[in-house]
């Protein structure tokens, strides 16, 4: 028979099971507080019918059971810890935990995770005044059932003796606690998977300000932040409906994870957006929409918690201001040594003043108050066509841009209190929008702001190896143009279905044309904008050791001080968007193709007489590296075969290797050569083959059929026919028996190059696997680009898809079956989207222009790739 308590639990389950169900028919949406309801009822019920209680002489000992932390705030979210203290006036008997076990032991038997703490009131007041971690739950207590009086004088006694005994230290404990926090959960207004709770911008951020309210006020709930004026009424709703947003996404969460769960991973924000009823719209999937909501809602979350702290006084103690300046009249430094306004009185008098208080930020490096933030929205009805082209306001607009590293927060700020979006109407199209990918980690709008940013701190650099981008700012004859450009290069994204870049270069000159600037320049940064993309394409998926690449680009851009502006802005736009956009081969590859250009545009010669200088020295140092005589005519005699890209790309170090394996080759299908990265992580694998049609599939299907995922590929064809390929890839399974297994690497090699293997058919499980693995993130629609005007001598084919197991091998199986030669190869990874790029001939050595032959290609690569959804 079951007991009380088991009954009254399994009737517990029924009704939360009722709630979730109303709930998921968006029929609950006070879900929390009614969560947290039918836990009291079965607490009240347990302590009404326990058969341990009676024995404990309440009487004598009272006690108390009471909802800490979530659950006292009746934030109680589907599958959220059930956190309680079991609060006794003097000792804790001996049946304390046969009590626990009573009521908390039914609760565990149906999946419901329990907390509890069993404490005396000195114990409570003593462990809240020396950890953090008790008082913070405590601040948030609620009497469930048992003797109130109790309850009420531990809320006292800790309000008393613990909170206003010790408020200053309580409050660096909560900002230390909170940089913490926020360090290792970091922001999650821009995060791509967000932490609902502990990030900023969480959930975790709201209940700090409840901390730190109490630590001034008597508050006690939410609504008395407005009340006792820490926010404004709207604020208050503003942050109330951020809230209710996120605590909605919460249980969709746990109800999706079927647990305790705060991180949003990308397998749960496509549901969730389908539960919320969101509609593709603007251009944009639904969970892109989701997704630039909730970001908004973070965001605001965000700025409400850093507005408090910081008119709390929460700052870093020890900054000092500059206050040898005298700020603008009508603004004055308060006594936080922060910036207001002397009065509303003074914006309506100089509506100026809205976009002077941020250069006088910038000027007197004193942030504003949240006040003034208040007062900047509430006028920002000011800024209408008229402000916007004003001459002054222009040029103020100018002066905040190319302020110091230091003070870029003046963006954000501009960005949180609408100003931005009041100065740049274009700017609230773009606002929280959200490219759902692995690759764009922020909103478009923090992205362009973030942007601005990298190109002042390129600015700024010393260290040897980034000085050229600040000799190259310096000598920027109109610096101005650049940050213009820096900060609207995406405002096109607004635009659905439309080329970025080229809308985005509309978008620019109508924005400037209006705020007066001379159409030479309004044209240099529409030249910016529309070109962003330009060198970092060129870059990472054309053939920078062929001469005509680099006259290409020259004759595209024209002007050197163009293209300076374009690096700095290509550098800094690529830095900003994320760590898959910026690492040490992409910095190195633009830097070599700039100088190139630069060269060209500067000089108006080509690279060949150093290019010649070049080869020649490799020569040299080939033939003092031979030794024997011998050797040295074994140089010479092959030195001529070696083309003049192989020749300039690869280290002499790399060809003298390079040779020793040609020699080996002699008749023999193939040799190669294995060496692991100086990590040891990856394995560089030197090829050096007999060049046949094919070969470039038949290599890559063997490493896919030995489970070896290809990270890179460099591809030479010399001028003997003989192909030299160097693979970066990821070392077999299970490293014991790595040598074992490049053995069978290799003896599959050999049976696929001598027809003893049919390469496809051992394949076919694999790839029939590798269709079946869909993108974590986007589901845009695989491309195939058909390039014969970039190369004389080369069509050029891009295939833009998604990773998987055999994609090189099904791209250039694709490719041989089509009857092409592959001559050069190169692989763009985004993180979630890949780009490979071929340089073909057909096999009478002529470029594929033939439309009908172009558009077999296409669909012939479109049929491999696995098909979305």
């Amino acid at each position: 028979m079951q007991s009380v308590h088991e009954t009254a639990s399994r009737q517990l389950q029924e009704k939360i099971a009722h709630l979730t169900d109303r709930f998921l028919r968006g029929k609950q949406p006070d879900f929390m507080k009614q969560h947290a309801r039918v836990l009291d009822d079965y607490f009240e019920q347990a302590f009404e019918t326990s058969m341990i209680g009676p024995r404990m002489e309440i009487n004598k000992n009272p006690y108390a059971i009471v909802a800490l932390g979530g659950y006292g705030r009746e934030e109680q979210s589907l599958h959220s810890d059930v956190d309680l203290l079991f609060l006794f006036g003097k000792r804790i008997p001996a049946d304390a935990e046969n009590l626990i076990r009573e009521m908390i032991y039914p609760l565990w038997d149906i999946g419901i995770d329990v907390g509890y703490a069993t404490r005396s009131l000195k114990e409570c007041l003593s462990l809240a005044s020396k950890d953090l971690n008790v008082l913070t739950p405590l601040m948030d207590a609620r009497f469930i059932c048992g003797v109130s009086m109790l309850y009420s004088e531990l809320m006292s006694k800790i309000r008393d003796k613990v909170i206003r005994k010790h408020p200053s230290r309580i409050l660096e404990q909560l900002t230390a606690y909170t940089r913490g926090r926020h360090a290792q959960f970091g922001d999650s207004a821009y995060l791509l998977e967000p932490n609902l709770k502990e990030g900023q911008g969480g959930l975790r951020d709201y209940h700090t300000m409840l901390w730190v309210a109490r630590l001034e006020v008597d508050l006690r709930q939410p609504r008395d932040l407005e009340y006792f004026g820490l926010v404004s009424h709207t604020e208050f709703q503003e942050l109330w409906d951020a809230l209710r947003f996120i605590w909605t996404v919460r249980i969709h969460l746990h109800h999706l994870s079927r647990r305790k769960s705060d991180q949003l991973h990308f397998e749960n924000q496509i549901t969730i957006a389908e539960r919320l009823k969101y509609r593709p719209g603007a251009g944009q999937q639904p969970v892109e929409r989701f997704l630039g909501e909730l970001h908004s809602r973070m965001e605001l979350v965000k700025q409400q918690h850093l507005m408090l702290l910081h008119e709390l006084g929460t700052e870093k103690k020890g900054r000092r201001r500059n206050t040898s300046k005298t700020p603008l009249e009508g603004i004055q430094i308060v006594s936080s040594g922060r910036l207001n306004f002397t009065g509303p009185e003074a914006i309506l008098k100089r509506p100026e003043l809205l976009i002077r208080a941020f250069e006088e930020s910038a000027r007197l490096d004193a942030p504003l108050t949240g006040e003034a933030k208040r007062l900047i929205r509430e006028f920002l009805y000011l800024v209408g066509p008229a402000y916007r082209s004003a001459p002054e306001i222009v040029r103020a607009f100018e002066r905040t841009l190319l302020a110091p590293e230091a003070t870029t927060g003046l963006l954000d700020d501009m960005l949180a209190t609408g100003f931005l979006g009041a100065l740049i109407p274009e700017f609230q199209a773009i606002s929280n929008r959200i490219q759902y990918d692995e690759y764009h980690l922020y909103p478009v709008d923090r992205h362009l702001l973030r942007t601005v940013q990298r190109v002042k701190e390129l600015a700024a650099h010393d260290r040897p190896a980034e000085k050229l981008f600040a000799r190259i700012h310096r000598e920027l004859k109109n610096k101005v143009l650049l940050y213009w450009a820096a900060l609207l290069h995406d405002i096109g994204k607004a635009a659905a279905d439309q080329d970025h870049s080229e809308s985005g270069a509309e978008a620019v000159r109508r924005i400037l044309n209006e705020r007066g600037l001379t159409p030479e320049e309004v044209e240099t940064v529409a030249f910016l904008v529309r070109e962003h993309l330009y060198l970092i394409k060129t870059a990472t998926r054309r053939d920078i050791h062929d001469e005509e690449t680099a006259i290409v680009c020259a004759q595209r851009i024209k002007d050197p001080e163009r293209l300076k502006m374009l690096y700095l802005l290509t550098v800094a736009d690529s830095m900003a968007t994320g760590p898959a956009a910026w690492n040490d081969w992409t910095s190195h590859l633009l830097r070599g193709f700039f100088l190139k250009v630069l060269n060209v545009l500067e000089k108006g010669e080509l690279a060949s007489d150093k290019a010649t200088a070049v080869m020649e020295g490799k020569r040299e140092a080939l033939l003092a590296a031979a030794g024997s005589e011998a050797a040295r005519r074994r140089v010479e005699n092959l030195f001529p075969a070696l083309s003049p890209r192989y020749l300039l790309s690869v280290p002499v170090e790399n060809i003298s290797g390079h040779l020793d394996l040609f020699h080996r080759l002699e008749k023999a299908d193939f040799v190669w050569d294995i060496r692991p990265s100086a990590e040891g992580a990856t394995r560089k694998v030197t090829v050096c083959a007999q060049d046949r049609p094919g070969l470039m599939a038949s290599l890559a299907g063997v490493f896919t059929l030995n489970n070896i995922n290809i990270l890179d590929v460099q591809v030479f064809t010399w001028r003997n026919r003989t192909a030299l390929d160097v693979f970066e890839v990821t070392p077999p399974p299970d490293p014991i028996f790595e040598e074992e297994k490049w053995r069978r690497a290799e003896d599959h090699l050999h049976a696929v190059l001598a027809g003893a293997l049919d390469l496809a058919a051992a394949l076919q499980p694999r790839l029939d696997a590798a269709r079946g693995v869909k993108p974590r993130t986007a589901r845009r629609p695989h491309r195939v680009r058909v390039d014969n005007t970039s190369s004389s001598f080369f069509t050029i084919i891009e295939v833009f898809t998604y990773d998987f197991p055999g994609l090189l091998y099904s791209i250039a199986d694709v490719l041989f079956r089509c009857e092409l030669d592959i001559w050069v190869a190169k692989i763009a990874t985004k993180v979630d989207q890949v780009v490979d790029v071929f340089y073909v001939r057909d096999l009478s050595g002529q470029k594929v222009d033939n439309p009908d032959r172009v558009s077999a290609i296409k669909e012939a690569l479109l049929q491999r790739l696995p098909q979305l959804d």
